[in-house]
């Protein structure tokens, strides 16, 4: 049961990390990101081959930091071009912006699954709560945790959190007290492609790699949102490791029902608590 415990800790801190970013642009930018799950495939191949010709470590850098420029460059001539047009053309351009960027990956890397081993560091396991267990999942959970704190602790006091929140809230009073939104909106776009990156290549050694990853793990990215509440990053945490947890949970006791879990968290909390566990704000 440790052992299960751990593998929902695990793969509810990678959907801790992947929705945290889509979160943070819908908080500020209002729009449901559908190009987030291919952004986060798209890291992982990028990640796997930046590991092959240079090392994990090196891809755990490169690879967001690429993910971030591609973020502030679709915020820059796409989201900010379409702001003042409807809702559901910035839907559409995330939309599409999903096939393109599934048709590269089949084009660059093939349509065949991959895998990739941890790096020689991380292989192995180690003694947990009296079990052993891959050390490589360890590190992505305190990875994950980690980069989450960080980013709640830079939004609650850092001026540039402060200004981030001031534009989630509302824009137009936001720009009247000084505060630069299409900057503020740039880096939030970036800041959460960039986890969408970060997400991908821990991703990488714990999953296996396809073109169809980023459509599989965006509908429970979904959910984590909603349920957490819409924009409100505290909740999406929160959400994704409850999502986590009772996905580990319910495929030792319910095995044959397991794939239904997201789902049932997501109409129970329809019904009971629309808002979600937080509301609708951003930290």
């Amino acid at each position: 049961m440790a052992v299960q415990l751990l593998n929902g800790l695990a793969f509810g801190v990678l959907l801790l990390v992947l929705s945290s970013g889509l979160a943070l642009i819908f908080g500020l930018r209002g729009v449901v990101n559908f190009a987030h799950g291919a952004l986060y495939m798209l890291a992982a191949y990028i990640g796997f081959s930046a590991t092959t010709h240079l090392s994990f470590w090196a891809a755990l850098v490169i690879t967001p930091l690429a993910l971030a420029s591609l973020g502030i460059v679709l915020d820059r001539y796409g989201l900010r071009f379409l702001s003042h047009r409807a809702p559901l053309d910035m839907v559409l351009l995330t939309f599409g912006l999903t096939f393109v960027i599934t048709d590269l990956v089949e084009t660059v890397w093939g349509e065949q699954s991959r895998s990739l081993d941890p790096t020689a560091a991380l292989a192995g396991s180690m003694s947990v709560f009296g079990v052993r267990y891959p050390t490589y999942r360890l590190f992505l959970i305190a990875v994950g945790l980690l980069v989450c704190v960080a980013l709640v602790v830079w939004l609650r006091l850092s001026r540039t959190g402060l200004y981030i929140r001031a534009s989630s809230s509302d824009r137009r009073v936001a720009a009247v007290f000084g505060v630069d939104v299409d900057r503020a909106s740039a880096i939030v776009v970036g800041l959460g492609s960039g986890l969408a990156g970060l997400a991908g290549v821990l991703a990488g050694p714990y999953l296996s790699l396809s073109p169809n990853m980023g459509v599989e793990i965006l509908i429970q990215t979904f959910i984590v949102v909603v349920v957490g509440g819409l924009g409100s990053l505290g909740g999406a945490m929160i959400a994704a490791l409850v999502l986590g947890m009772a996905n580990a949970i319910a495929s030792v006791g319910f095995p044959s029902l397991s794939a239904y879990v997201p789902y049932a968290l997501m109409l129970v909390m329809l019904l009971l608590r629309p808002q979600g566990f937080a509301g609708t704000r951003t930290a």
